[in-house]
């Protein structure tokens, strides 16, 4: 799950009834605050129903155990697992492409991503790595394409293919890192920088230094639990960072800020963010970084702020709408959060390449192809903060024209 929706989930569980009702605008009817509620309440009593079944203390030595053997040194293959588990291994591709004629695909879609329009460049990326399997820049304009599209399974998955060609390429571990850090995929995240350490030639002599994170055939070592992993992988960045402390090393303060991210230390990932912007103040992907920190550390006012310069360099960047969308729901303003989730699923649904097509050539199956389930799972729980219990049967049946009839200005 993303972390930016952790902070709303984490608030919403701990909410009273009478908050719980608070949350919901004036304008709801008591009858379905009630019917909410009650839903709720109906659950969460059968859970503990169920549960009851069970030997408790049976479950409680068990999960002592577990917890006493994942510290241990000797039992390592609890982090073996962690560290090897991938559900995404295989991509994903549209079952129809509108564009699976089109020419020069790899160019065509470059040219989509230039002018922002990233649902066309995934899918003449797509075409691309169809045609020529072996091109490892295809594969990875692909997973660059589908995390903007706010994809990351997907782009976990084109990404580490890009990786199995190239194993050497800095810009895909990196880029690797942060998709594992949004899927909450710790150690993989961890296991990327430190791979991505050890093929850059400025700093690769510094893994001499922490023998504990030397790589044996892609894998840390094994005895290292997650906790120790983290801080180990913190402290070799940090004495990157101490080579030159006089230049700025925007990639090292990049991995920080995710390593930051993933140790919840959210005002120390905005520092290192902000150096990096420091540096290239026209990279949109690290606003966005910038921006969805700020939000895991509850300042989503800022964040919304860090999001609009992310927009201005990049206005096609999906993943953007869909965070700063979050970031309105965060604060409540829930007809904002719509609009702008709208707007994001709109320019997934209304790609160039559709427009470009002949009349009916596969326009529908190419826009519903690149719709982010994310985004549209993140409207419908907008929605019914709002009480329109009317929309759900839109919002199931991805009727965008009912949706933007009902809350867009310009449909």
């Amino acid at each position: 799950m993303n972390q930016v929706l952790s902070v709303f989930f984490e608030e919403a569980k701990s909410l009273t009834k009478a908050e719980t009702e608070k949350l919901l605008p004036q304008t709801s009817t008591k009858e379905y605050v009630e019917d909410w509620i009650n839903d709720y309440e109906a659950s969460a009593k059968q859970h503990q129903e169920s549960s009851s079944n069970y030997n408790e203390s049976f479950w409680q030595r068990l999960q002592d155990e577990w917890q006493k053997m994942s510290e241990e040194a000797e039992h390592p293959w609890l982090s073996e697992y962690s560290e090897n588990y991938d559900p995404y291994k295989e991509y994903d591709f549209a079952e129809e492409n509108p564009l699976a004629e089109v020419e020069n695909a790899l160019a065509k879609g470059k040219e989509y991503m230039q002018n922002g329009d990233i649902p066309s460049a995934v899918l003449c990326f797509e075409v691309a790595v169809k045609k020529e399997s072996e091109n490892a820049e295809a594969w990875e304009l692909l997973g660059i394409a589908q995390a903007e599209n706010e994809n990351d399974p997907q782009s976990i998955a084109a990404l580490k293919r890009s990786l199995e060609l190239r194993p050497d390429n800095n810009r895909v571990l990196m880029a690797l890192a942060v998709c594992y850090t949004n899927e909450s995929l710790q150690s993989q995240a961890l296991r990327m920088l430190v791979n991505w350490m050890e093929v850059n030639p400025k700093y690769k002599h510094l893994l001499q230094q922490h023998p504990e994170l030397q790589t044996d055939a892609g894998a840390m070592a094994s005895s290292l639990i997650v906790g120790s992993k983290l801080q180990a992988v913190q402290n070799l960045f940090l004495d990157a960072v101490r080579l030159n402390p006089q230049e700025v090393d925007a990639d090292v303060q990049e991995a920080l800020g995710v390593l930051y991210n993933l140790s919840s230390e959210y005002d120390k990932a905005v520092d290192c963010f902000r150096a990096a912007l420091h540096v290239n103040p026209q990279n949109a992907k690290v606003w966005n970084r910038l921006g969805a920190s700020l939000a895991n550390g509850s300042r989503s006012v800022e964040a919304v702020e860090a999001y609009q310069q992310a927009l201005q360099l990049e206005p096609g960047f999906i993943r953007v709408r869909y965070n700063v969308g979050v970031c309105c729901m965060n604060l409540k303003a829930y007809k904002q959060a719509v609009e702008h989730l709208l707007t994001a699923l709109n320019m997934q649904a209304n790609t160039a390449a559709a427009r470009e097509l002949p009349a009916g050539a596969g326009a529908i199956s190419g826009g519903q192809a690149q719709m982010s389930d994310s985004i549209w799972n993140t409207l419908k729980m907008v929605i019914s903060l709002m009480g329109r219990r009317d929309l759900h049967g839109a919002v199931n049946e991805r009727d965008l024209r009912v949706l933007n009839e009902t809350f867009m200005d310009t449909a």
